[in-house]
Parts: structure tokens; sequence; C-alpha cells
């Protein structure tokens, strides 16, 4: 029997088109189903070639029974690759067939890296940010600060983004996208000034051994929601001491970056996983003067809840390439 799969390059994912407010939804659904141990997700492995060990290459499998979805992601981030005008981040995902386990699509995964990742911190923000937020601060106008604002303004009635980028550049174009959010945007020249005022405050640079620390004790307001998705790269360490609730998407992953590979060092106490979260199993903001941090670590389950939609809607849509396995 002649067994195909269906290779969908970056433009043939990004032509599907998956609207966010879907992608944030069924993200959501994913840690409900994480929170009842109804899916299964290895830790992932990963390999760290040079540069001090800022390169990473994960191995990311998820089996997500709820969305009949089985897979694996095949991902590096490479910071330097930005000076060879590479992109930080590359690689791609192989979707199974889970009654099989034959290969039914091989997908890149760059598309479903950005808007998961958005979408796994505008989840997070619905249990801690307040409601009514919103002002938003992005450090760090690259592709997931793209995304993330474009989440945000999904769950949040935002009306105003302070954008900043040691690349003037970075700034204008998130401006230009904020704008046809209907959004209005300010580019700022410092750092702090993208943080203090905000509501939601999402930190999007490099993922650094060696944070550079650059927020500091006292920028954030009372009752600000930040998300760190480059994990502690950006806070000082007094600035992270005034966390309310510090919380990650999965405590196990997480407890290996600092044990093993030397991330969070110094952070506060775990409070909850955004699965405790989600299923009510701890509670999310109490009161308006909370500062609650979000340092998710990007899952499997969130690529391989989204993956079946793309790759349907592929087929329905006669976007992509059949291959002969």
């Amino acid at each position: 029997m002649d067994q195909k799969l269906l290779y969908l390059s970056y433009a043939d994912v990004s032509a599907v088109d998956i609207p966010m407010d879907r992608i944030v939804n069924t993200v959501e659904k994913g840690f409900e189903e994480m929170g009842h141990g109804r899916l299964e997700m290895p830790p992932k492995p990963g390999i760290h070639p040079g540069d001090g060990g800022n390169n990473f290459i994960h191995a990311m499998p998820a089996f997500v029974p709820a969305v009949k979805s089985a897979g694996v992601k095949w991902v590096s981030g490479y910071p330097g690759n930005q000076a060879r005008g590479l992109p930080y981040i590359s690689g791609l995902l192989i979707l199974n067939n889970p009654d099989t386990g034959i290969p039914i699509a091989v997908m890149d995964c760059t598309w479903i890296t950005a808007k998961r990742t958005g979408a796994a911190s505008a989840v997070s923000a619905r249990y801690l940010a307040r409601p009514e937020s919103a002002t938003i601060g992005i450090l760090g106008c690259g592709v997931q600060g793209h995304t993330h604002l474009e989440a945000m303004n999904v769950v949040f009635p935002l009306k105003k983004a302070m954008a900043f980028d040691p690349n003037p550049a970075n700034a204008g174009k998130l401006a230009k996208f904020g704008n046809t959010l209907g959004l209005d945007v300010d580019i700022v020249d410092s750092p702090k000034k993208a943080v203090s005022g905000c509501d939601i405050v999402v930190t999007a640079g490099p993922i650094l051994k060696n944070p550079h620390a650059t927020i500091q004790a006292g920028w954030l307001d009372p009752g600000t929601f930040a998300s760190l998705v480059d994990f502690d790269s950006y806070y000082s360490r007094d600035a992270l001491k005034e966390a309310d609730k510090w919380t990650t998407d999965h405590i196990g992953q997480y407890q290996y970056y600092k044990e093993a590979a030397g991330y969070f060092q110094n952070c506060p106490d775990i409070y909850a996983a955004l699965s405790d979260l989600v299923t009510g199993k701890k509670p999310g903001r109490e009161n308006d003067e909370e500062k609650n941090f979000a340092a998710n670590l990007g899952l499997a389950m969130e690529d391989m809840v989204v993956a079946p939609m793309i790759y349907q809607q592929a087929v329905d849509k006669d976007i992509g390439t059949w291959l002969s396995l």
C-alpha cells in the first residue's frame, strides 16, 4: 500500500491561517487535558551546540488523545542567527496517525511555535492579569513580540501598546502591526518606559543563561502581569522578588532547566503550573494589586494541539505537497 505524507512549508502553514482566538482556546483546552492527566508528554531532551549553551536544539514529543494528535517537534533556537540574517527559531514538526504510528505530515514549525507561544502566554494572562487590562508593554519586538501582541489583544480590551527594541526598526514594525489591530502604539527609547504604567508586560528577547537583568525593582506597577517569554533574561533578581505569584507551564521541566541547565537561578518559588490554574486547582489573580509572573517554557502539547488543525485545513484547502514514504 502506497503511504503518503503531506509536506507543509512555512508558506503553506501560514496560508492555512488558523485564527489566533482559535489557537488560544485550543491551547487552553490542552492545559485542561494536562491538568487532568489525560495526555502523554515526556521531558524534552536537547543539545546545545556552541555559544556557551545559549544555542539549543530540542526534541518535543507529545500525545494528546482528546484531539487525536501524536508527534514530535524538532526545533532550534540560535540567538546569533539574527546577525547572520537567519531566523532565531527554526525546525520541523512530524505529525503521526495515533492509531497506526505512520507519519501523515511534516511541516515547518516556525509559524506554530510563534503562535502557540503567544497563545500560552495569553492563557496565563486570562488567569493572572486584570480582566480590564488595556495597556501592554512589549520588550523585544521580533516574531514573539508580534504574536504576543496579537494573542493578548484577543483576550483583553487592549487600547495602547508600548514598544521597545534595541533595533528601532523592529519596534517600528511592531507599531505598524499594532495599528492594524486597532491599537495606539508608542515606540519608546528605554526599557523602563515600556514597563512602567502597563497592565501587561511581555519580554521577548533571546533566552540567555546569564540574564542581562535590565528590568529593576519598582519598574512594574502594582497589579501588573508579566509574561517572561525569554525566561528570566530581562529581570534583575530584586525585580523578580516582587512577584506575588510566580508560575510556569510545567513544573517538572522548570526544575530541570533550573537544576540541570542552570536557568532560573535565585527566582521565586513556584506558585502553580498553568494547568493548575486552568483546572481550578489553584486560584489565579486574587486582587488588583498582585504582581503576577508567568515564566512559561513552551511545551510539546501546545504544538500538538495546533498541528492537527493545520493538517486538516491544509488537506481541505489543497495546500502543501504530497510525498511518498
